[in-house]
């Protein structure tokens, strides 16, 4: 049996093998309406037995009725009519006696197991147009890494989810023609100096807390930072190479991990100065990168190879676009 429920004008439809029954929809509200008719026809029960249930319903104080259930006028009806809220609808399904409603119950127990399970849910409608774009997006972020690197699955999702709306583009990716954007357009002062003492407050926090050892931050050689900042910052003609915060900001992210100035602890560096620049520059768009999302993008970065390093640094501008 096939369910799915699809959004057309404000308007629901419930597809199952049978046919489809509209329901009315209120997405501003994130819920749909049915009458006891339209629930009855779902499940395949009677009118009667969908009226028993959504009575025991409310007497058990399972859902309120206060706010799932409205009144509404419709064509040919001299007086308003009830309608329920999906959540009623749900419970009606949970407890009707049908094969539909069985259908039902095992399709919905399988989703509330994956939940607890994995810790996610995939809402196919909302990540991808389609499935089949939205596993390959998986596969070629997979890609990127070799084959002896493996990510926590969570972590990907999350980094899928954030750059949901740029990963159907991933041809672009695979045509290395994907491009670097950036809309911030702001005059900032970065100098090495001060890179470096805000991540020797950050090294002191963590040797403090244990989670590093004496050497994390510690340059290579001196002048390392120096160079990264100069790279980030550089300018010809008069005019910086890169333009805006979210470029920078991706390169300086890029070069910390990738050029290894430091004798322990690069990625944790890197990952803080790209934070850490984005806040002085008060860029409001990097708050969309969650902790699991930097990770895994500061891993992705770590692996790839370094031929691809237009591409990635351009992958971090999309991100935060």
């Amino acid at each position: 049996m096939k369910k799915e429920f699809k959004k057309k004008n404000n308007v629901v439809i419930y597809q199952s093998k049978t046919g489809a029954i509209e329901l009315r929809g209120d997405f501003e509200r994130e819920t749909i309406w049915a009458t006891q008719a339209e629930i009855a026809k779902v499940f395949n029960i009677e009118r009667s037995v969908a009226t028993k249930h959504i009575g025991n319903i409310f007497k058990d104080k399972e859902i309120s009725e206060k706010s799932n259930v409205q009144k509404m006028h419709i064509p040919n009806s001299d007086k308003p009519v009830a309608f329920y809220s999906l959540d009623i609808i749900l419970a009606v399904g949970y407890r009707a006696n049908s094969k539909r409603a069985i259908e039902f119950r095992q399709w919905a127990t399988k989703t509330l197991k994956e939940h607890l399970l994995k810790g996610y849910t995939i809402n196919r409608g909302r990540i991808a147009k389609n499935y089949e774009a939205f596993m390959k997006s998986v596969s070629d972020i997979q890609a990127l890494l070799p084959e002896h690197i493996a990510l926590d699955p969570k972590a990907i999702l999350d980094l899928v989810k954030e750059f949901s709306n740029t990963w159907l583009s991933l041809e672009a990716y695979d045509k290395e023609a994907l491009t670097a954007i950036g809309t911030t357009k702001k005059s900032i002062m970065l100098s090495a100096k001060e890179l470096m003492n805000a991540i020797a407050s950050f090294r002191s926090e963590l040797i403090k807390s244990g989670s590093a050892a004496n050497i994390f931050a510690r340059e290579r050689s001196a002048g390392s930072v120096e160079g990264i900042v100069g790279n980030v910052m550089q300018s010809f003609g008069g005019e910086p190479v890169y333009k805006s915060v979210e470029e920078r900001a991706a390169h300086l992210l890029y070069f910390m991990v990738k050029n290894h100035p430091f004798m322990d602890g690069n990625k944790r560096s890197g990952a803080f100065a790209f934070i850490w620049f984005l806040r002085k520059a008060k860029a409001k768009k990097f708050r969309n990168i969650n902790p699991p999302s930097l990770t895994a993008l500061t891993l992705l970065i770590a692996e790839s190879d370094s031929k691809k390093k237009e591409q990635m640094t351009a992958l971090v501008t999309q991100m935060l676009k």
